[in-house]
């Protein structure tokens, strides 16, 4: 995997200690790519609210992992069971996946589930990220993103899984694969979703760039299907739901797997290698050095 090369040494890292963060919740502008770096969320209150309507037949996932959705091993874990049990359950037919805090959708990675933790928990981690873009990419049920916040790295990731995406027109919100503003290399099955959704030239330019796009440019490349004001959201996503739910699930499942299998199949082939090439970078000393002092920094500039 890229990611190994990319951490040869420690500028890219580095980098961080010369950015300085966002205000309040507001992401653009901030360059981590698939990190979380604010404080965790050490609350035992359930991280996934789901809200079934069984006429409907449509369950609201709503992220709610204060203060930014960061993408921890306990987030993935729940995320992924909560997941798992609408997708047995053959009533539940669509998911709207959204935030329940201001301003952000998902910030991406949890930096703690990546310092100072043992080899095998990095790849417990790993793991549980992979299963979170497994279940959501290859899931039989209508999936709509209703993206009421910024959504950068892992957090555009759980966007682009999705099968419509909904963003609220805010210009101070964005959403992108940014690791490259990092010196860090998105892993394969990070681009070939993103070549999946908005084509090969505009996700070459993209990371490379480490772009993050503005509601608006992400609306004109692709990478989101439509605009709405943010209190309309998710009456938006309702309605559209309804408007997938009208074709035959069988016809729509097998399309849907048709489009998107090679992309599966390639990191079910690799995922072992994948797991072991992110343990191997993000455990090396010079990495934990860099992360040990980026939160130094962030502890200091809170106090």
């Amino acid at each position: 995997m890229a990611l190994r090369g990319a951490f040869r040494t420690r500028c890219g890292l580095l980098s961080l200690l010369s950015q300085r963060l966002p205000h309040g919740n507001h992401v653009r502008g901030c360059v981590s790519p698939f990190l979380s770096t604010h404080r965790r969320n050490n609350s035992t209150a359930p991280k996934i609210k789901v809200d079934f309507d069984q006429t409907a037949g449509v369950s609201i996932m709503t992220l709610q992992n204060p203060p930014v959705n960061s993408l921890s091993l306990d987030f993935l874990t729940e995320f992924c069971s909560a997941l798992e049990k609408l997708e047995m359950d053959k009533s539940c037919r669509g998911v709207i996946l959204t935030s329940g805090q201001p301003k952000v959708f998902s910030a991406g990675l949890d930096i703690m589930e990546m310092y100072g933790k043992s080899p095998e928990r990095c790849g417990e981690f790993w793991r549980a990220v992979q299963e979170m873009w497994l279940k959501l990419y290859s899931s039989n049920m209508v999936i709509i993103a209703a993206i009421n916040g910024s959504s950068p790295a892992g957090g555009c990731l759980m966007s682009m899984t999705c099968d419509y995406r909904i963003m609220a027109d805010n210009p101070r919100y964005s959403i992108g694969l940014n690791e490259t503003q990092l010196g860090i290399v998105a892993p394969f099955w990070f681009k070939e979703t993103m070549v999946n959704t908005v084509g090969h030239r505009t996700t070459e330019i993209a990371l490379q760039l480490g772009q993050l796009y503005s509601p608006t440019e992400a609306l004109d490349i692709g990478l989101v299907d439509k605009l709405v004001p943010e209190d309309q959201i998710i009456t938006t996503a309702t309605q559209t739901m309804t408007k997938w739910l009208a074709v035959p699930d069988h016809a729509r499942q097998i399309t849907k797997s048709m489009m998107r299998k090679p992309t599966i199949d390639k990191l079910m082939s690799k995922r072992e290698p994948d797991i072991q090439n992110f343990v191997s970078f993000i455990t090396k000393d010079p990495i934990q050095k860099s992360l040990g002092l980026y939160l130094a920094m962030l502890k200091k500039r809170k106090s």
